[in-house]
C-alpha cells in the first residue's frame, strides 16, 4: 500500500476513485475506458500541479517518504553486479553504512552509502541510517581499495546525521568524519556524490567530499534538520516550516548558493511513486558524469575538488 503524505492526499483521492472505476468495470463488464482516461490524465495534471509548487518543508517531508529508495534499492535496479563489502578492519560492520564493488554500464565502480530501514526491525538493524565511527572508517577503507584498482567511487547520502550516542563519540565520531573528509580530498579517482535523501550536518558530509556533488530534486542538505532548528530557536518543533524557508536547506537552493554542482530531476509525483524510473534517471546521470571526469587527469581533478571546497564561504580575520 502506498502512503501519501498530507499534501498528497488529493492525488489519493483520485487514484481511489480510479482504482473503484476498474474494479467496477471488471465486476460488470461496463467498458469505462473514457472515465479512467479523463482521471488518468486529471492525476497526472493534479500531481503536476502540486509537485511545481512544493513548499520547502513540504520537500523535506518527501526525503523522508517511507516510500522512497534508499542506496539499497538504486544498487539493485542500477548494477549489473554488485558485491559488498563488509567491517571497517578495527570494530565490526557497521550496517547504517553499506558498500561495495557494482558495474553500472559496463563500467566497474565503488559505491557507498547510507542505508536505513523499511520497517521497525530494519530501522533498528540500520540504526535509522546514522552510522557510528566504524561506519566512517569502513567508507573510508572502501574508497582506499577503489584508489588502490583505479574504480570511480559514488557515493549515495541519505542520513539524518552520524549517530550521537556517547558510545559513538567514545570510538572517534568526530575523529573519523574529520579524517574522511581529509582523505577524500585527495583521492585520485573520480568521487561523484549524490544526496538521494537526508544530507543532515558532518554524518552526510563525511562521505560527500566530491569532484561533483549532486542532489536529487526533493532531498535536502543543511548542517541541522529543520525540527532541530526549530527547538533550538524557538524551543519547540512547531516552527519547523518557518525553520525550513529561513535555512533554505533545498537543491535548488543548494544550487543557487554553489554549494552542489547539480540536480537530477525525480520523476513527477517523486522518487517515491517509480523507483524503476528514477534508478534510470540517476544511472544516466552518473555514466554521463564519470565520461566527463574520467577525461581528466588525477592532479587535475584533485586541484578542482581542494579549489571548489575551498571556495565556499569566505573567511575574516
Amino acid at each position: 500500500m502506498r502512503t501519501y503524505l498530507d499534501f498528497e492526499k488529493p492525488i489519493a483521492d483520485l487514484e481511489a476513485r480510479l482504482e473503484e472505476t476498474r474494479k467496477l468495470a471488471e465486476r460488470t463488464g461496463v467498458d469505462v475506458s473514457d472515465a479512467v482516461d479523463i482521471l488518468e490524465k486529471s492525476i497526472d495534471k493534479l500531481q503536476f500541479e502540486i509537485f511545481q509548487n512544493l513548499t520547502r518543508w513540504q520537500r523535506v517531508q518527501l526525503s523522508r517518504h517511507p516510500d522512497r529508495p534508499y542506496t539499497l534499492d538504486y544498487i539493485e535496479r542500477m548494477c549489473d553486479q554488485f558485491i559488498e563489502l563488509h567491517g571497517d578492519r578495527s570494530v565490526r560492520d557497521d550496517p547504517a553504512m553499506v558498500g561495495g564493488f557494482g558495474e553500472i554500464g559496463g563500467q566497474s565502480v565503488m559505491i557507498i552509502g547510507q542505508q536505513k530501514g523499511r520497517n521497525t526491525k530494519q530501522r533498528q538493524h540500520r540504526n535509522f541510517g546514522m552510522p557510528n565511527p566504524e561506519g566512517y572508517r569502513k567508507a573510508l577503507r572502501l574508497m582506499q581499495l577503489a584508489e588502490k584498482f583505479n574504480k570511480p567511487i559514488i557515493t549515495l547520502i541519505d542520513t539524518p546525521g552520524a549517530f550521537p550516542g556517547l558510545e559513538a563519540e567514545e570510538r572517534g565520531q568526530g575523529e573519523a568524519i574529520a579524517r574522511n573528509l581529509r582523505e577524500m580530498m585527495t583521492l585520485k579517482v573520480p568521487v561523484i556524490c549524490i544526496v538521494i535523501g537526508e544530507g543532515a550536518s558532518g554524518g552526510a558530509l563525511g562521505i560527500a567530499i566530491g569532484d561533483r556533488v549532486l542532489m536529487l530534486e526533493n532531498a535536502w542538505y543543511s548542517v541541522i534538520s529543520p525540527e532541530n532548528c526549530s527547538t533550538i530557536l524557538w524551543r519547540s518543533w512547531n516552527y519547523k516550516e518557518q525553520a525550513a524557508e529561513a535555512m533554505k536547506p533545498t537543491a535548488r537552493d543548494m544550487k543557487q548558493a554553489g554549494l552542489i554542482d547539480g540536480i537530477v530531476e525525480e520523476p513527477i509525483g517523486g522518487a517515491h511513486t517509480d523507483h524503476a524510473a528514477m534508478a534510470d534517471i540517476l544511472k544516466a546521470v552518473i555514466l554521463a558524469t564519470l565520461e566527463e571526469l574520467n577525461a581528466l587527469t588525477p592532479q587535475e581533478r584533485i586541484s578542482q575538488r581542494i579549489d571548489k571546497f575551498c571556495n565556499m564561504g569566505v573567511v575574516l580575520e
